[in-house]
């Protein structure tokens, strides 16, 4: 690893420690060093507060004339709720800017890098840029998508087994693989379920993590015959976490009163012949400035956003038991292939351990 690749490591990590509390907004790093010390570090703590570049240059103060300045976006060249950082780096007196990926953003898109060379500054793109647009898929998927990014989360055995026969299915993990999901839930937008997971577990679909701050997701739940009780737990917390169901019109009319009362919201699409429109139902969220949704939905949810082609990162939890059986519930439903060529084709990403389980992270190709 050269200086480069060191520095831009850190401000990535730097980043990192953002997830989840930037959104709509990417996460961004940035650290300042001048004559091997570092002289500043930065990150973009949260949506209409000052961006990386300014935390930065504050620490930095003159020791930023003449320094490199490492970012693991390009700087934003308009004005939003923060003027833009391009002006801020030109007048900094930096003499090198090294940016990890350029900005997907329309109103940026390289404008930003543009005014940085204009202005003399030696300016350098593509540093650890594969680990930058990784860590920023969300914001790159809702810039060149429009539309939330989709993460399928599920448990499985080891012989592909989500729940027994019965419904049962707690726990097929351990502790450690129930903790990362509470981490995961603390960065996401929202939770979507399906009525068939309220009905079966009541979850609360809530953050619980030991150190304080988290934060709760929006919780989504598909019911199209408003089949929820009126006791369940998604419905008698929205004092803790927002609930909204998605249903249709044709829906029972004194279910939607009620629910209503109890402080949940309803959004309307229609149904076709898969069930209610998914698709429609992704824009209606993005529009709510919704920018991602963990799915943690049983079989059918899963097959659901599968065959809507609407799943954009698999999280496969993998636990060292099996079940077998002929009738266990496996990750996904739906309409039988008949050869091996209607399958998804994923790649893998990654495997990370938790106490015993494994965890898979998988993108479809």
């Amino acid at each position: 690893m050269n200086d480069d690749q060191y520095y831009m490591k850190l401000a990535l990590d730097l980043a990192a420690s953002a997830k989840g509390k930037t959104n709509p907004n990417p996460v961004v790093g940035a650290v300042i060093v001048k004559d091997g010390v570092i002289a500043g570090t930065g990150i973009h703590r949260k949506a209409g507060e000052p961006h990386a570049e300014v935390h930065a240059f504050k620490m930095a103060g003159e020791y930023a004339e003449g320094a490199t300045l490492y970012v693991t976006l390009e700087p934003c060249s308009h004005y939003g709720k923060t003027p833009p950082c391009a002006n801020l780096v030109k007048e900094s007196g930096v003499h090198r800017v090294v940016v990890a990926t350029q900005d997907p953003n329309p109103e940026v898109a390289g404008r930003g890098i543009a005014i940085l060379r204009d202005a003399g500054i030696q300016v350098e793109v593509g540093v650890l840029e594969k680990e930058a647009q990784r860590l920023n898929e969300r914001f790159i998927h809702n810039m060149t998508k429009n539309r939330p990014f989709v993460i399928s989360k599920y448990a499985m055995t080891l012989d592909g087994k989500l729940a027994t026969h019965t419904g049962h299915s707690k726990w097929i993990t351990g502790e450690e693989s129930r903790h990362s999901v509470h981490v995961l839930r603390n960065e996401v937008d929202a939770i979507l379920v399906g009525i068939g997971t309220v009905l079966a577990d009541d979850p609360s679909l809530t953050t619980r993590l030991p150190e304080p701050g988290g934060k709760n997701p929006i919780r989504i739940i598909l019911d199209s015959e408003l089949r929820v009780p009126l006791a369940a737990n998604v419905v008698e917390t929205t004092a803790e976490a927002k609930t909204i169901i998605v249903t249709h019109e044709q829906a029972p009319k004194d279910k939607m009163a009620l629910l209503s009362e109890k402080g949940v919201d309803l959004i309307f699409v229609a149904k076709n012949e898969e069930g209610l429109d998914l698709s429609a139902l992704m824009a209606k969220l993005y529009n709510k400035g919704i920018t991602d949704v963990l799915l943690e939905g049983g079989s059918e949810v899963n097959a659901s956003f599968l065959r809507a082609g609407l799943i954009d990162k698999f999280l496969i939890y993998v636990a060292p038991k099996l079940l077998g059986g002929r009738n266990s519930l496996t990750p996904f439903t739906g309409v039988d292939a008949d050869t091996m060529d209607e399958a998804l084709d994923v790649a893998f990403s990654g495997v990370d351990t938790f106490g015993e389980d494994i965890r898979i992270t998988a993108y479809p190709k």
